[in-house]
């Protein structure tokens, strides 16, 4: 009697819990091309949950003001939470980017794309308030920014 082979075992794709908000109208984003940069962000670092949300300026200035006593707005403003799967909550201005773009040139969905991974790389344990931190973070922007490109994973503007 012939030995029946048993099917390939894959193992189960990760079940993410992903909140993802817009409540700014200013730039259309593409919500699912968002949610591919942010999925793929997290199945590297083997984490399934977080939350990002795209806000106007006036949202970012209130958040600004509120927990680092800054009442102008910014790009992008992070809260980790101490959870084992949950990583925190990213809140992500795309008038900002959209006001970089226009000073200093470039691409408003790899801007917006930045300000994700940016804040990312915060909710992971990286800080930006010293001349050596800062360089350490644009090392981990620039490694994570390739790594999404050679997937062709950026967010996409409509």
């Amino acid at each position: 009697m012939a030995k029946i082979k048993k099917p390939q075992a894959f193992p189960k794709p990760p079940s993410y819990k992903l909140l993802i908000t817009n409540s700014q109208r200013a730039i259309v984003i593409s919500l699912p091309s968002a949610k591919e940069v942010i999925c793929f962000l997290l199945n590297q670092i083997k984490a399934n949950e977080m939350a990002v949300h795209f806000v106007g300026k006036a949202k970012i200035a209130d958040l600004h003001a509120q927990y680092f006593d800054d009442p102008s707005p910014t790009d992008c403003i992070t809260f980790p939470y101490d959870d084992p799967h949950f990583l925190g909550e990213i809140f992500v201005c795309p008038k900002v980017a959209e006001e970089y773009i226009a000073k200093h040139g470039g691409d408003l969905g790899e801007e917006i794309t930045l300000y994700i991974v940016h804040g990312f790389i915060h909710l992971l344990g990286y800080e930006d308030t010293t001349p050596r931190a800062r360089k350490e973070m644009r090392k981990q922007e620039k490694k994570w920014m390739n790594t999404l490109a050679k997937k062709r994973l950026v967010v996409k503007i409509i």
